[in-house]
């Protein structure tokens, strides 16, 4: 079965009303790969403007999520909630909040269970730090994470996985591909052996980190490398090139 090409934009914490829509009407105009499915994430406040502007080939991700469902939970949104609102895609543990706000692998596992529990896409990242990455550990660290992961969940068909080197990560930096693919391929052979074969040639494996224009198409020649998610550049024009990189 082939795996359809995936393009994620992960706006951050970026934007105002007016950009936003600038943003979304380039896309709205651009001519896209009809074989590459594309979400885009932006900020939490402007989820229920880019759901009602966007064209309706293009999803709509949160940015994270919490765990538990609707309550006394000040500032946070539950998959209820997003499920509400029409949003179908979560992102769920980005490199930033794990390093920035302590998300263990344990609570991103409780959150992706949420997540498919109400129905949810999730784009569920993983990814080394630079010392992990020097120390020859970097297959050792994803795995973990995915293993907290498939403690709480069975079923990947609404999982892509985001491999993300946290060193790659908004610093020009950029995985080759050879260390992409590596990293890729024993991600599928991890999910074939711990989940199962049916998730290992299913599940799409994103790249993330630093992917602009410039490399995403010898990135997206990788036989492993599934699409990408996109930072900064999901913010400019050549988001479309990296949207089409992968005809």
């Amino acid at each position: 079965m082939a795996r359809k090409f995936f393009v994620g934009g992960n706006f951050k914490s970026n934007g105002t009303v007016a950009s936003i829509k600038s943003i979304i009407e380039h896309l709205n105009n651009a001519k896209l790969n009809p074989n590459v499915e594309v979400a885009i994430a932006p900020p939490a406040i402007y989820l229920l403007l880019a759901n009602e502007i966007t064209r309706k080939d293009i999803a709509i991700a949160a940015q994270n999520i919490f765990d538990k469902g609707n309550g006394a939970y000040t500032g946070e949104i539950s998959a209820e909630q997003l499920k509400d609102a029409g949003i179908h895609w979560v992102l769920i543990g980005h490199s930033e909040r794990r390093a920035l706000l302590g998300e263990s692998d344990k609570f991103i596992a409780s959150k992706t269970k949420a997540a498919l529990a109400q129905g949810l896409s999730v784009i569920l990242c993983i990814g080394e730090s630079l010392e992990q990455r020097e120390a020859g550990v970097t297959i050792d660290v994803v795995t973990s994470q995915l293993a907290a992961v498939a403690e709480e969940v069975s079923d990947w068909s609404k999982i892509v996985v985001a491999y993300e080197p946290v060193w790659a990560i908004g610093t020009g930096k950029v995985a080759t591909t050879a260390q992409a693919q590596e990293v890729h391929a024993a991600i599928r052979a991890w999910l074939k052996e711990n989940v199962s074969e049916k998730a290992a040639e299913e599940t799409r494996i994103l790249y993330g980190g630093s992917v602009t224009d410039k490399n995403s198409k010898e990135l997206a020649q990788q036989p492993d490398v599934d699409g990408f998610l996109v930072g900064g550049a999901s913010l400019k024009p050549a988001f479309v090139d990296i949207i089409n990189s992968a005809a």
